[in-house]
């Protein structure tokens, strides 16, 4: 049997130093909230949609509330979650007025035979399913405003950004601050899924990871006998040199192992295996404490 295990990430790229802590302590929150679906007999999907909705909630991601402007000042939200057992997906693009978009996203996957929805199709999709709308105002937060307004005075628009034995991948974006267009909820770039191999989710400059597809790049390294750490450094790093800009990713293979790695300044993760929680956002930093 595989020692189940919960891995998030709270978003990869030029993470203040202010932005830190707050973090850390949600990306523990949000692997502990997984696991613990898990372990009191959720499934895989049930594990992910669980453990996103909690950074969806705190304004320290970039999902949800707390979600990067668009250029006019809206919130416009990307997520996606696959499974990889029969390798179903679900995704939403540019989704307004939804508290949790993976809850759209898995609806998406699990209602129609559709992969993708986006903008106002999305939406209404969204609300004919009984998701109910939210006040724009309420998933902005102070920092997303201010990051905004740094870019309109010439910043730089940078990122911020079990059971069975199945996988499942998840990742769910507010996007680059400013954007014109919605980013990267693709199946093999944003995430991927296969029980056979493993699963993978990736964050960081979005036009890039779909340059590289970098999600299906890191399993197909898998394919070819690189431990989940081997094939999730190697597919960030390749990403980086071949296309620029940063990246970063968590993996899990079918076997239970981890890989996590990021080109960028920071990235922040957390896992849950058994009573043993890590997580951490600076270069080789991991954190652990055995949990009551």
């Amino acid at each position: 049997m595989i020692e189940p295990v919960v891995l998030v990430h709270g978003g990869a790229g030029d993470i203040p130093d202010s932005r830190v802590e707050p973090k850390l302590l949600g990306v523990r929150k949000s692997a502990k909230k997984g696991y613990l679906v898990l372990k009191n007999g959720g499934t895989v999907i049930d594990a992910v949609q669980a453990a996103v909705q909690v950074m969806e909630d705190d304004e320290a991601f970039n999902a949800g509330y707390g979600s990067v402007l668009n250029e006019d000042g809206e919130v416009e939200m990307d997520a996606i979650i696959m499974e990889g057992t029969e390798m179903k997906a679900g995704a939403v693009g540019a989704l307004k007025n939804v508290a949790n978009p993976i809850d759209v996203a898995r609806l998406v996957m699990e209602k129609t035979p559709h992969v993708l929805l986006v903008g106002e199709g999305a939406k209404q999709f969204a609300n004919k399913q009984g998701v109910p709308d939210v006040p724009t105002e309420q998933l902005i937060s102070e920092f997303a405003k201010l990051s905004l307004k740094d870019i309109k005075c010439g910043g730089s628009a940078t990122t911020e950004l079990g059971k069975d034995g199945g996988v499942g991948c998840n990742i769910h974006l507010g996007n680059i601050i400013g954007k014109m267009v919605w980013d990267v909820p693709f199946i093999c770039c944003g995430g991927f899924a296969d029980d056979n191999v493993g699963a993978v989710s990736t964050t960081g400059h979005g036009e890039s990871i779909m340059r590289f597809c970098l999600a299906h790049a890191i399993l197909t390294h898998m394919k070819q006998g690189k431990t989940a750490e081997e094939a999730t450094k190697e597919g960030c790093l390749t990403m980086t040199q071949r296309v620029g800009d940063t990246a970063g990713a968590i993996t899990i293979s079918c076997r239970g192992d981890i890989g996590i790695s990021f080109t960028s300044k920071r990235m922040a993760w957390a896992y849950q295996c058994g009573n043993r929680l890590c997580s951490g956002i600076e270069k080789d930093q991991n954190i652990c404490e055995d949990l009551p």
